[in-house]
């Protein structure tokens, strides 16, 4: 049975904001909420972007039903995998069941911070697939020391653990990717139907489940929706490895003057009609995907959960 979700835009709101919409979509019926983790916005414009574990901190308290998952972590830079295991850990302690744990290679723009190389995209593969290795071995509870190519871990051991480990579901855009989630990842993590992408998960053994944002900016007049999206959040029409291996939001910015205004009317759907978005998660769904979350460019309490209610829901 497919599940519906909310994306909780860090990029784009104040932590406060980003739980108040949690509590929205909770109420309005959506099964989960995904929260990214960046340590900046995309480009000044979104103009936020908190600490994504203390926001799920507050999302356990104000929440009581609504699935949570982080789309996604990069846990080879930024933050060690240690800390990684912890504060998932409590994450999941908190949540009680509601928790999943979206990791995957990163971008430069938020893993370039701690002064560390960015390395190149196989090498990251690589150090993603230890990082799970070692996350997982915390997650017992059990003193682990653990001397890898990539990551030293000394006599550390997780006190407060969960029931259940949570899963973590590899993101992928790519075939060797998309091999690392089948063979260490408990489901697949993408964007848009990407059918090719989840095909190779399939045929590579892997049987959990599969989820994948849908970008939308809705509004009542069309026109304002394109300029919203064009102003908000135009990096979504960057092509190719652009947006891994920029390292800044000016880099960022310098990138989107090339990206037209049609070209974002013509690459999401935007404005009031309800028949875009419906065949957009309708290809979502026949690719595989069975966890469809809708970003919507703006604050969904401003009309969209109300059109998704009315309009859009029913029609699923």
């Amino acid at each position: 049975m497919t599940k519906y979700g909310l994306t909780l835009s860090s990029e784009e709101h104040s932590p406060s904001a980003l739980v108040d919409i949690a509590v929205a979509a909770e109420d309005a019926g959506f099964d989960f909420v995904s929260i990214s983790d960046h340590f900046h916005p995309w480009i000044g414009e979104q103009g936020h972007s908190g600490f994504v574990w203390a926001v799920v901190g507050a999302l356990s308290s104000a929440t009581s039903t609504i699935e949570v998952g982080i789309g996604v972590s990069c846990p080879i830079m930024r933050m060690h995998p240690v800390i990684n295991a912890h504060a998932t850990a409590t994450c999941a302690t908190l949540l009680e069941g509601r928790f999943t744990w979206g990791v995957g290679t990163g971008e430069a723009l938020n893993e370039h911070v701690t002064g560390e190389r960015w390395p190149p995209a196989d090498l990251r593969l690589e150090m993603l697939d230890e990082a799970i290795g070692v996350v997982r071995k915390l997650w017992t509870g059990e003193s682990v020391t653990h001397r890898g190519k990539h990551f030293t871990v000394e006599d550390a051991r997780i006190f407060d653990l969960p029931q259940e480990p949570p899963p973590i579901v590899v993101s992928a855009f790519g075939e060797e990717a998309a091999r690392l989630a089948a063979e260490a990842g408990d489901g697949l993590w993408t964007t848009g139907p990407r059918k090719d992408i989840i095909d190779i998960y399939r045929a590579e053994g892997g049987d959990g489940p599969v989820w994948s944002q849908l970008s939308l900016c809705w509004d009542r007049d069309r026109e304002k929706a394109i300029d919203r999206a064009y102003r908000v959040w135009p990096q979504t029409a960057l092509p190719g490895q652009l947006s891994q291996d920029l390292r800044t939001v000016f880099h960022f910015e310098q990138a989107v003057g090339s990206v037209k205004r049609d070209e974002i009317g013509e690459s999401l759907p935007c404005g009031p009609e309800p028949g875009p978005i419906v065949d957009s998660i309708e290809q979502a769904v026949d690719a595989g995907v069975d966890h469809v979350y809708l970003h919507q460019i703006g604050d969904p309490t401003e009309g969209f959960i109300d059109f998704w209610l009315d309009e859009v829901r029913p029609k699923l």
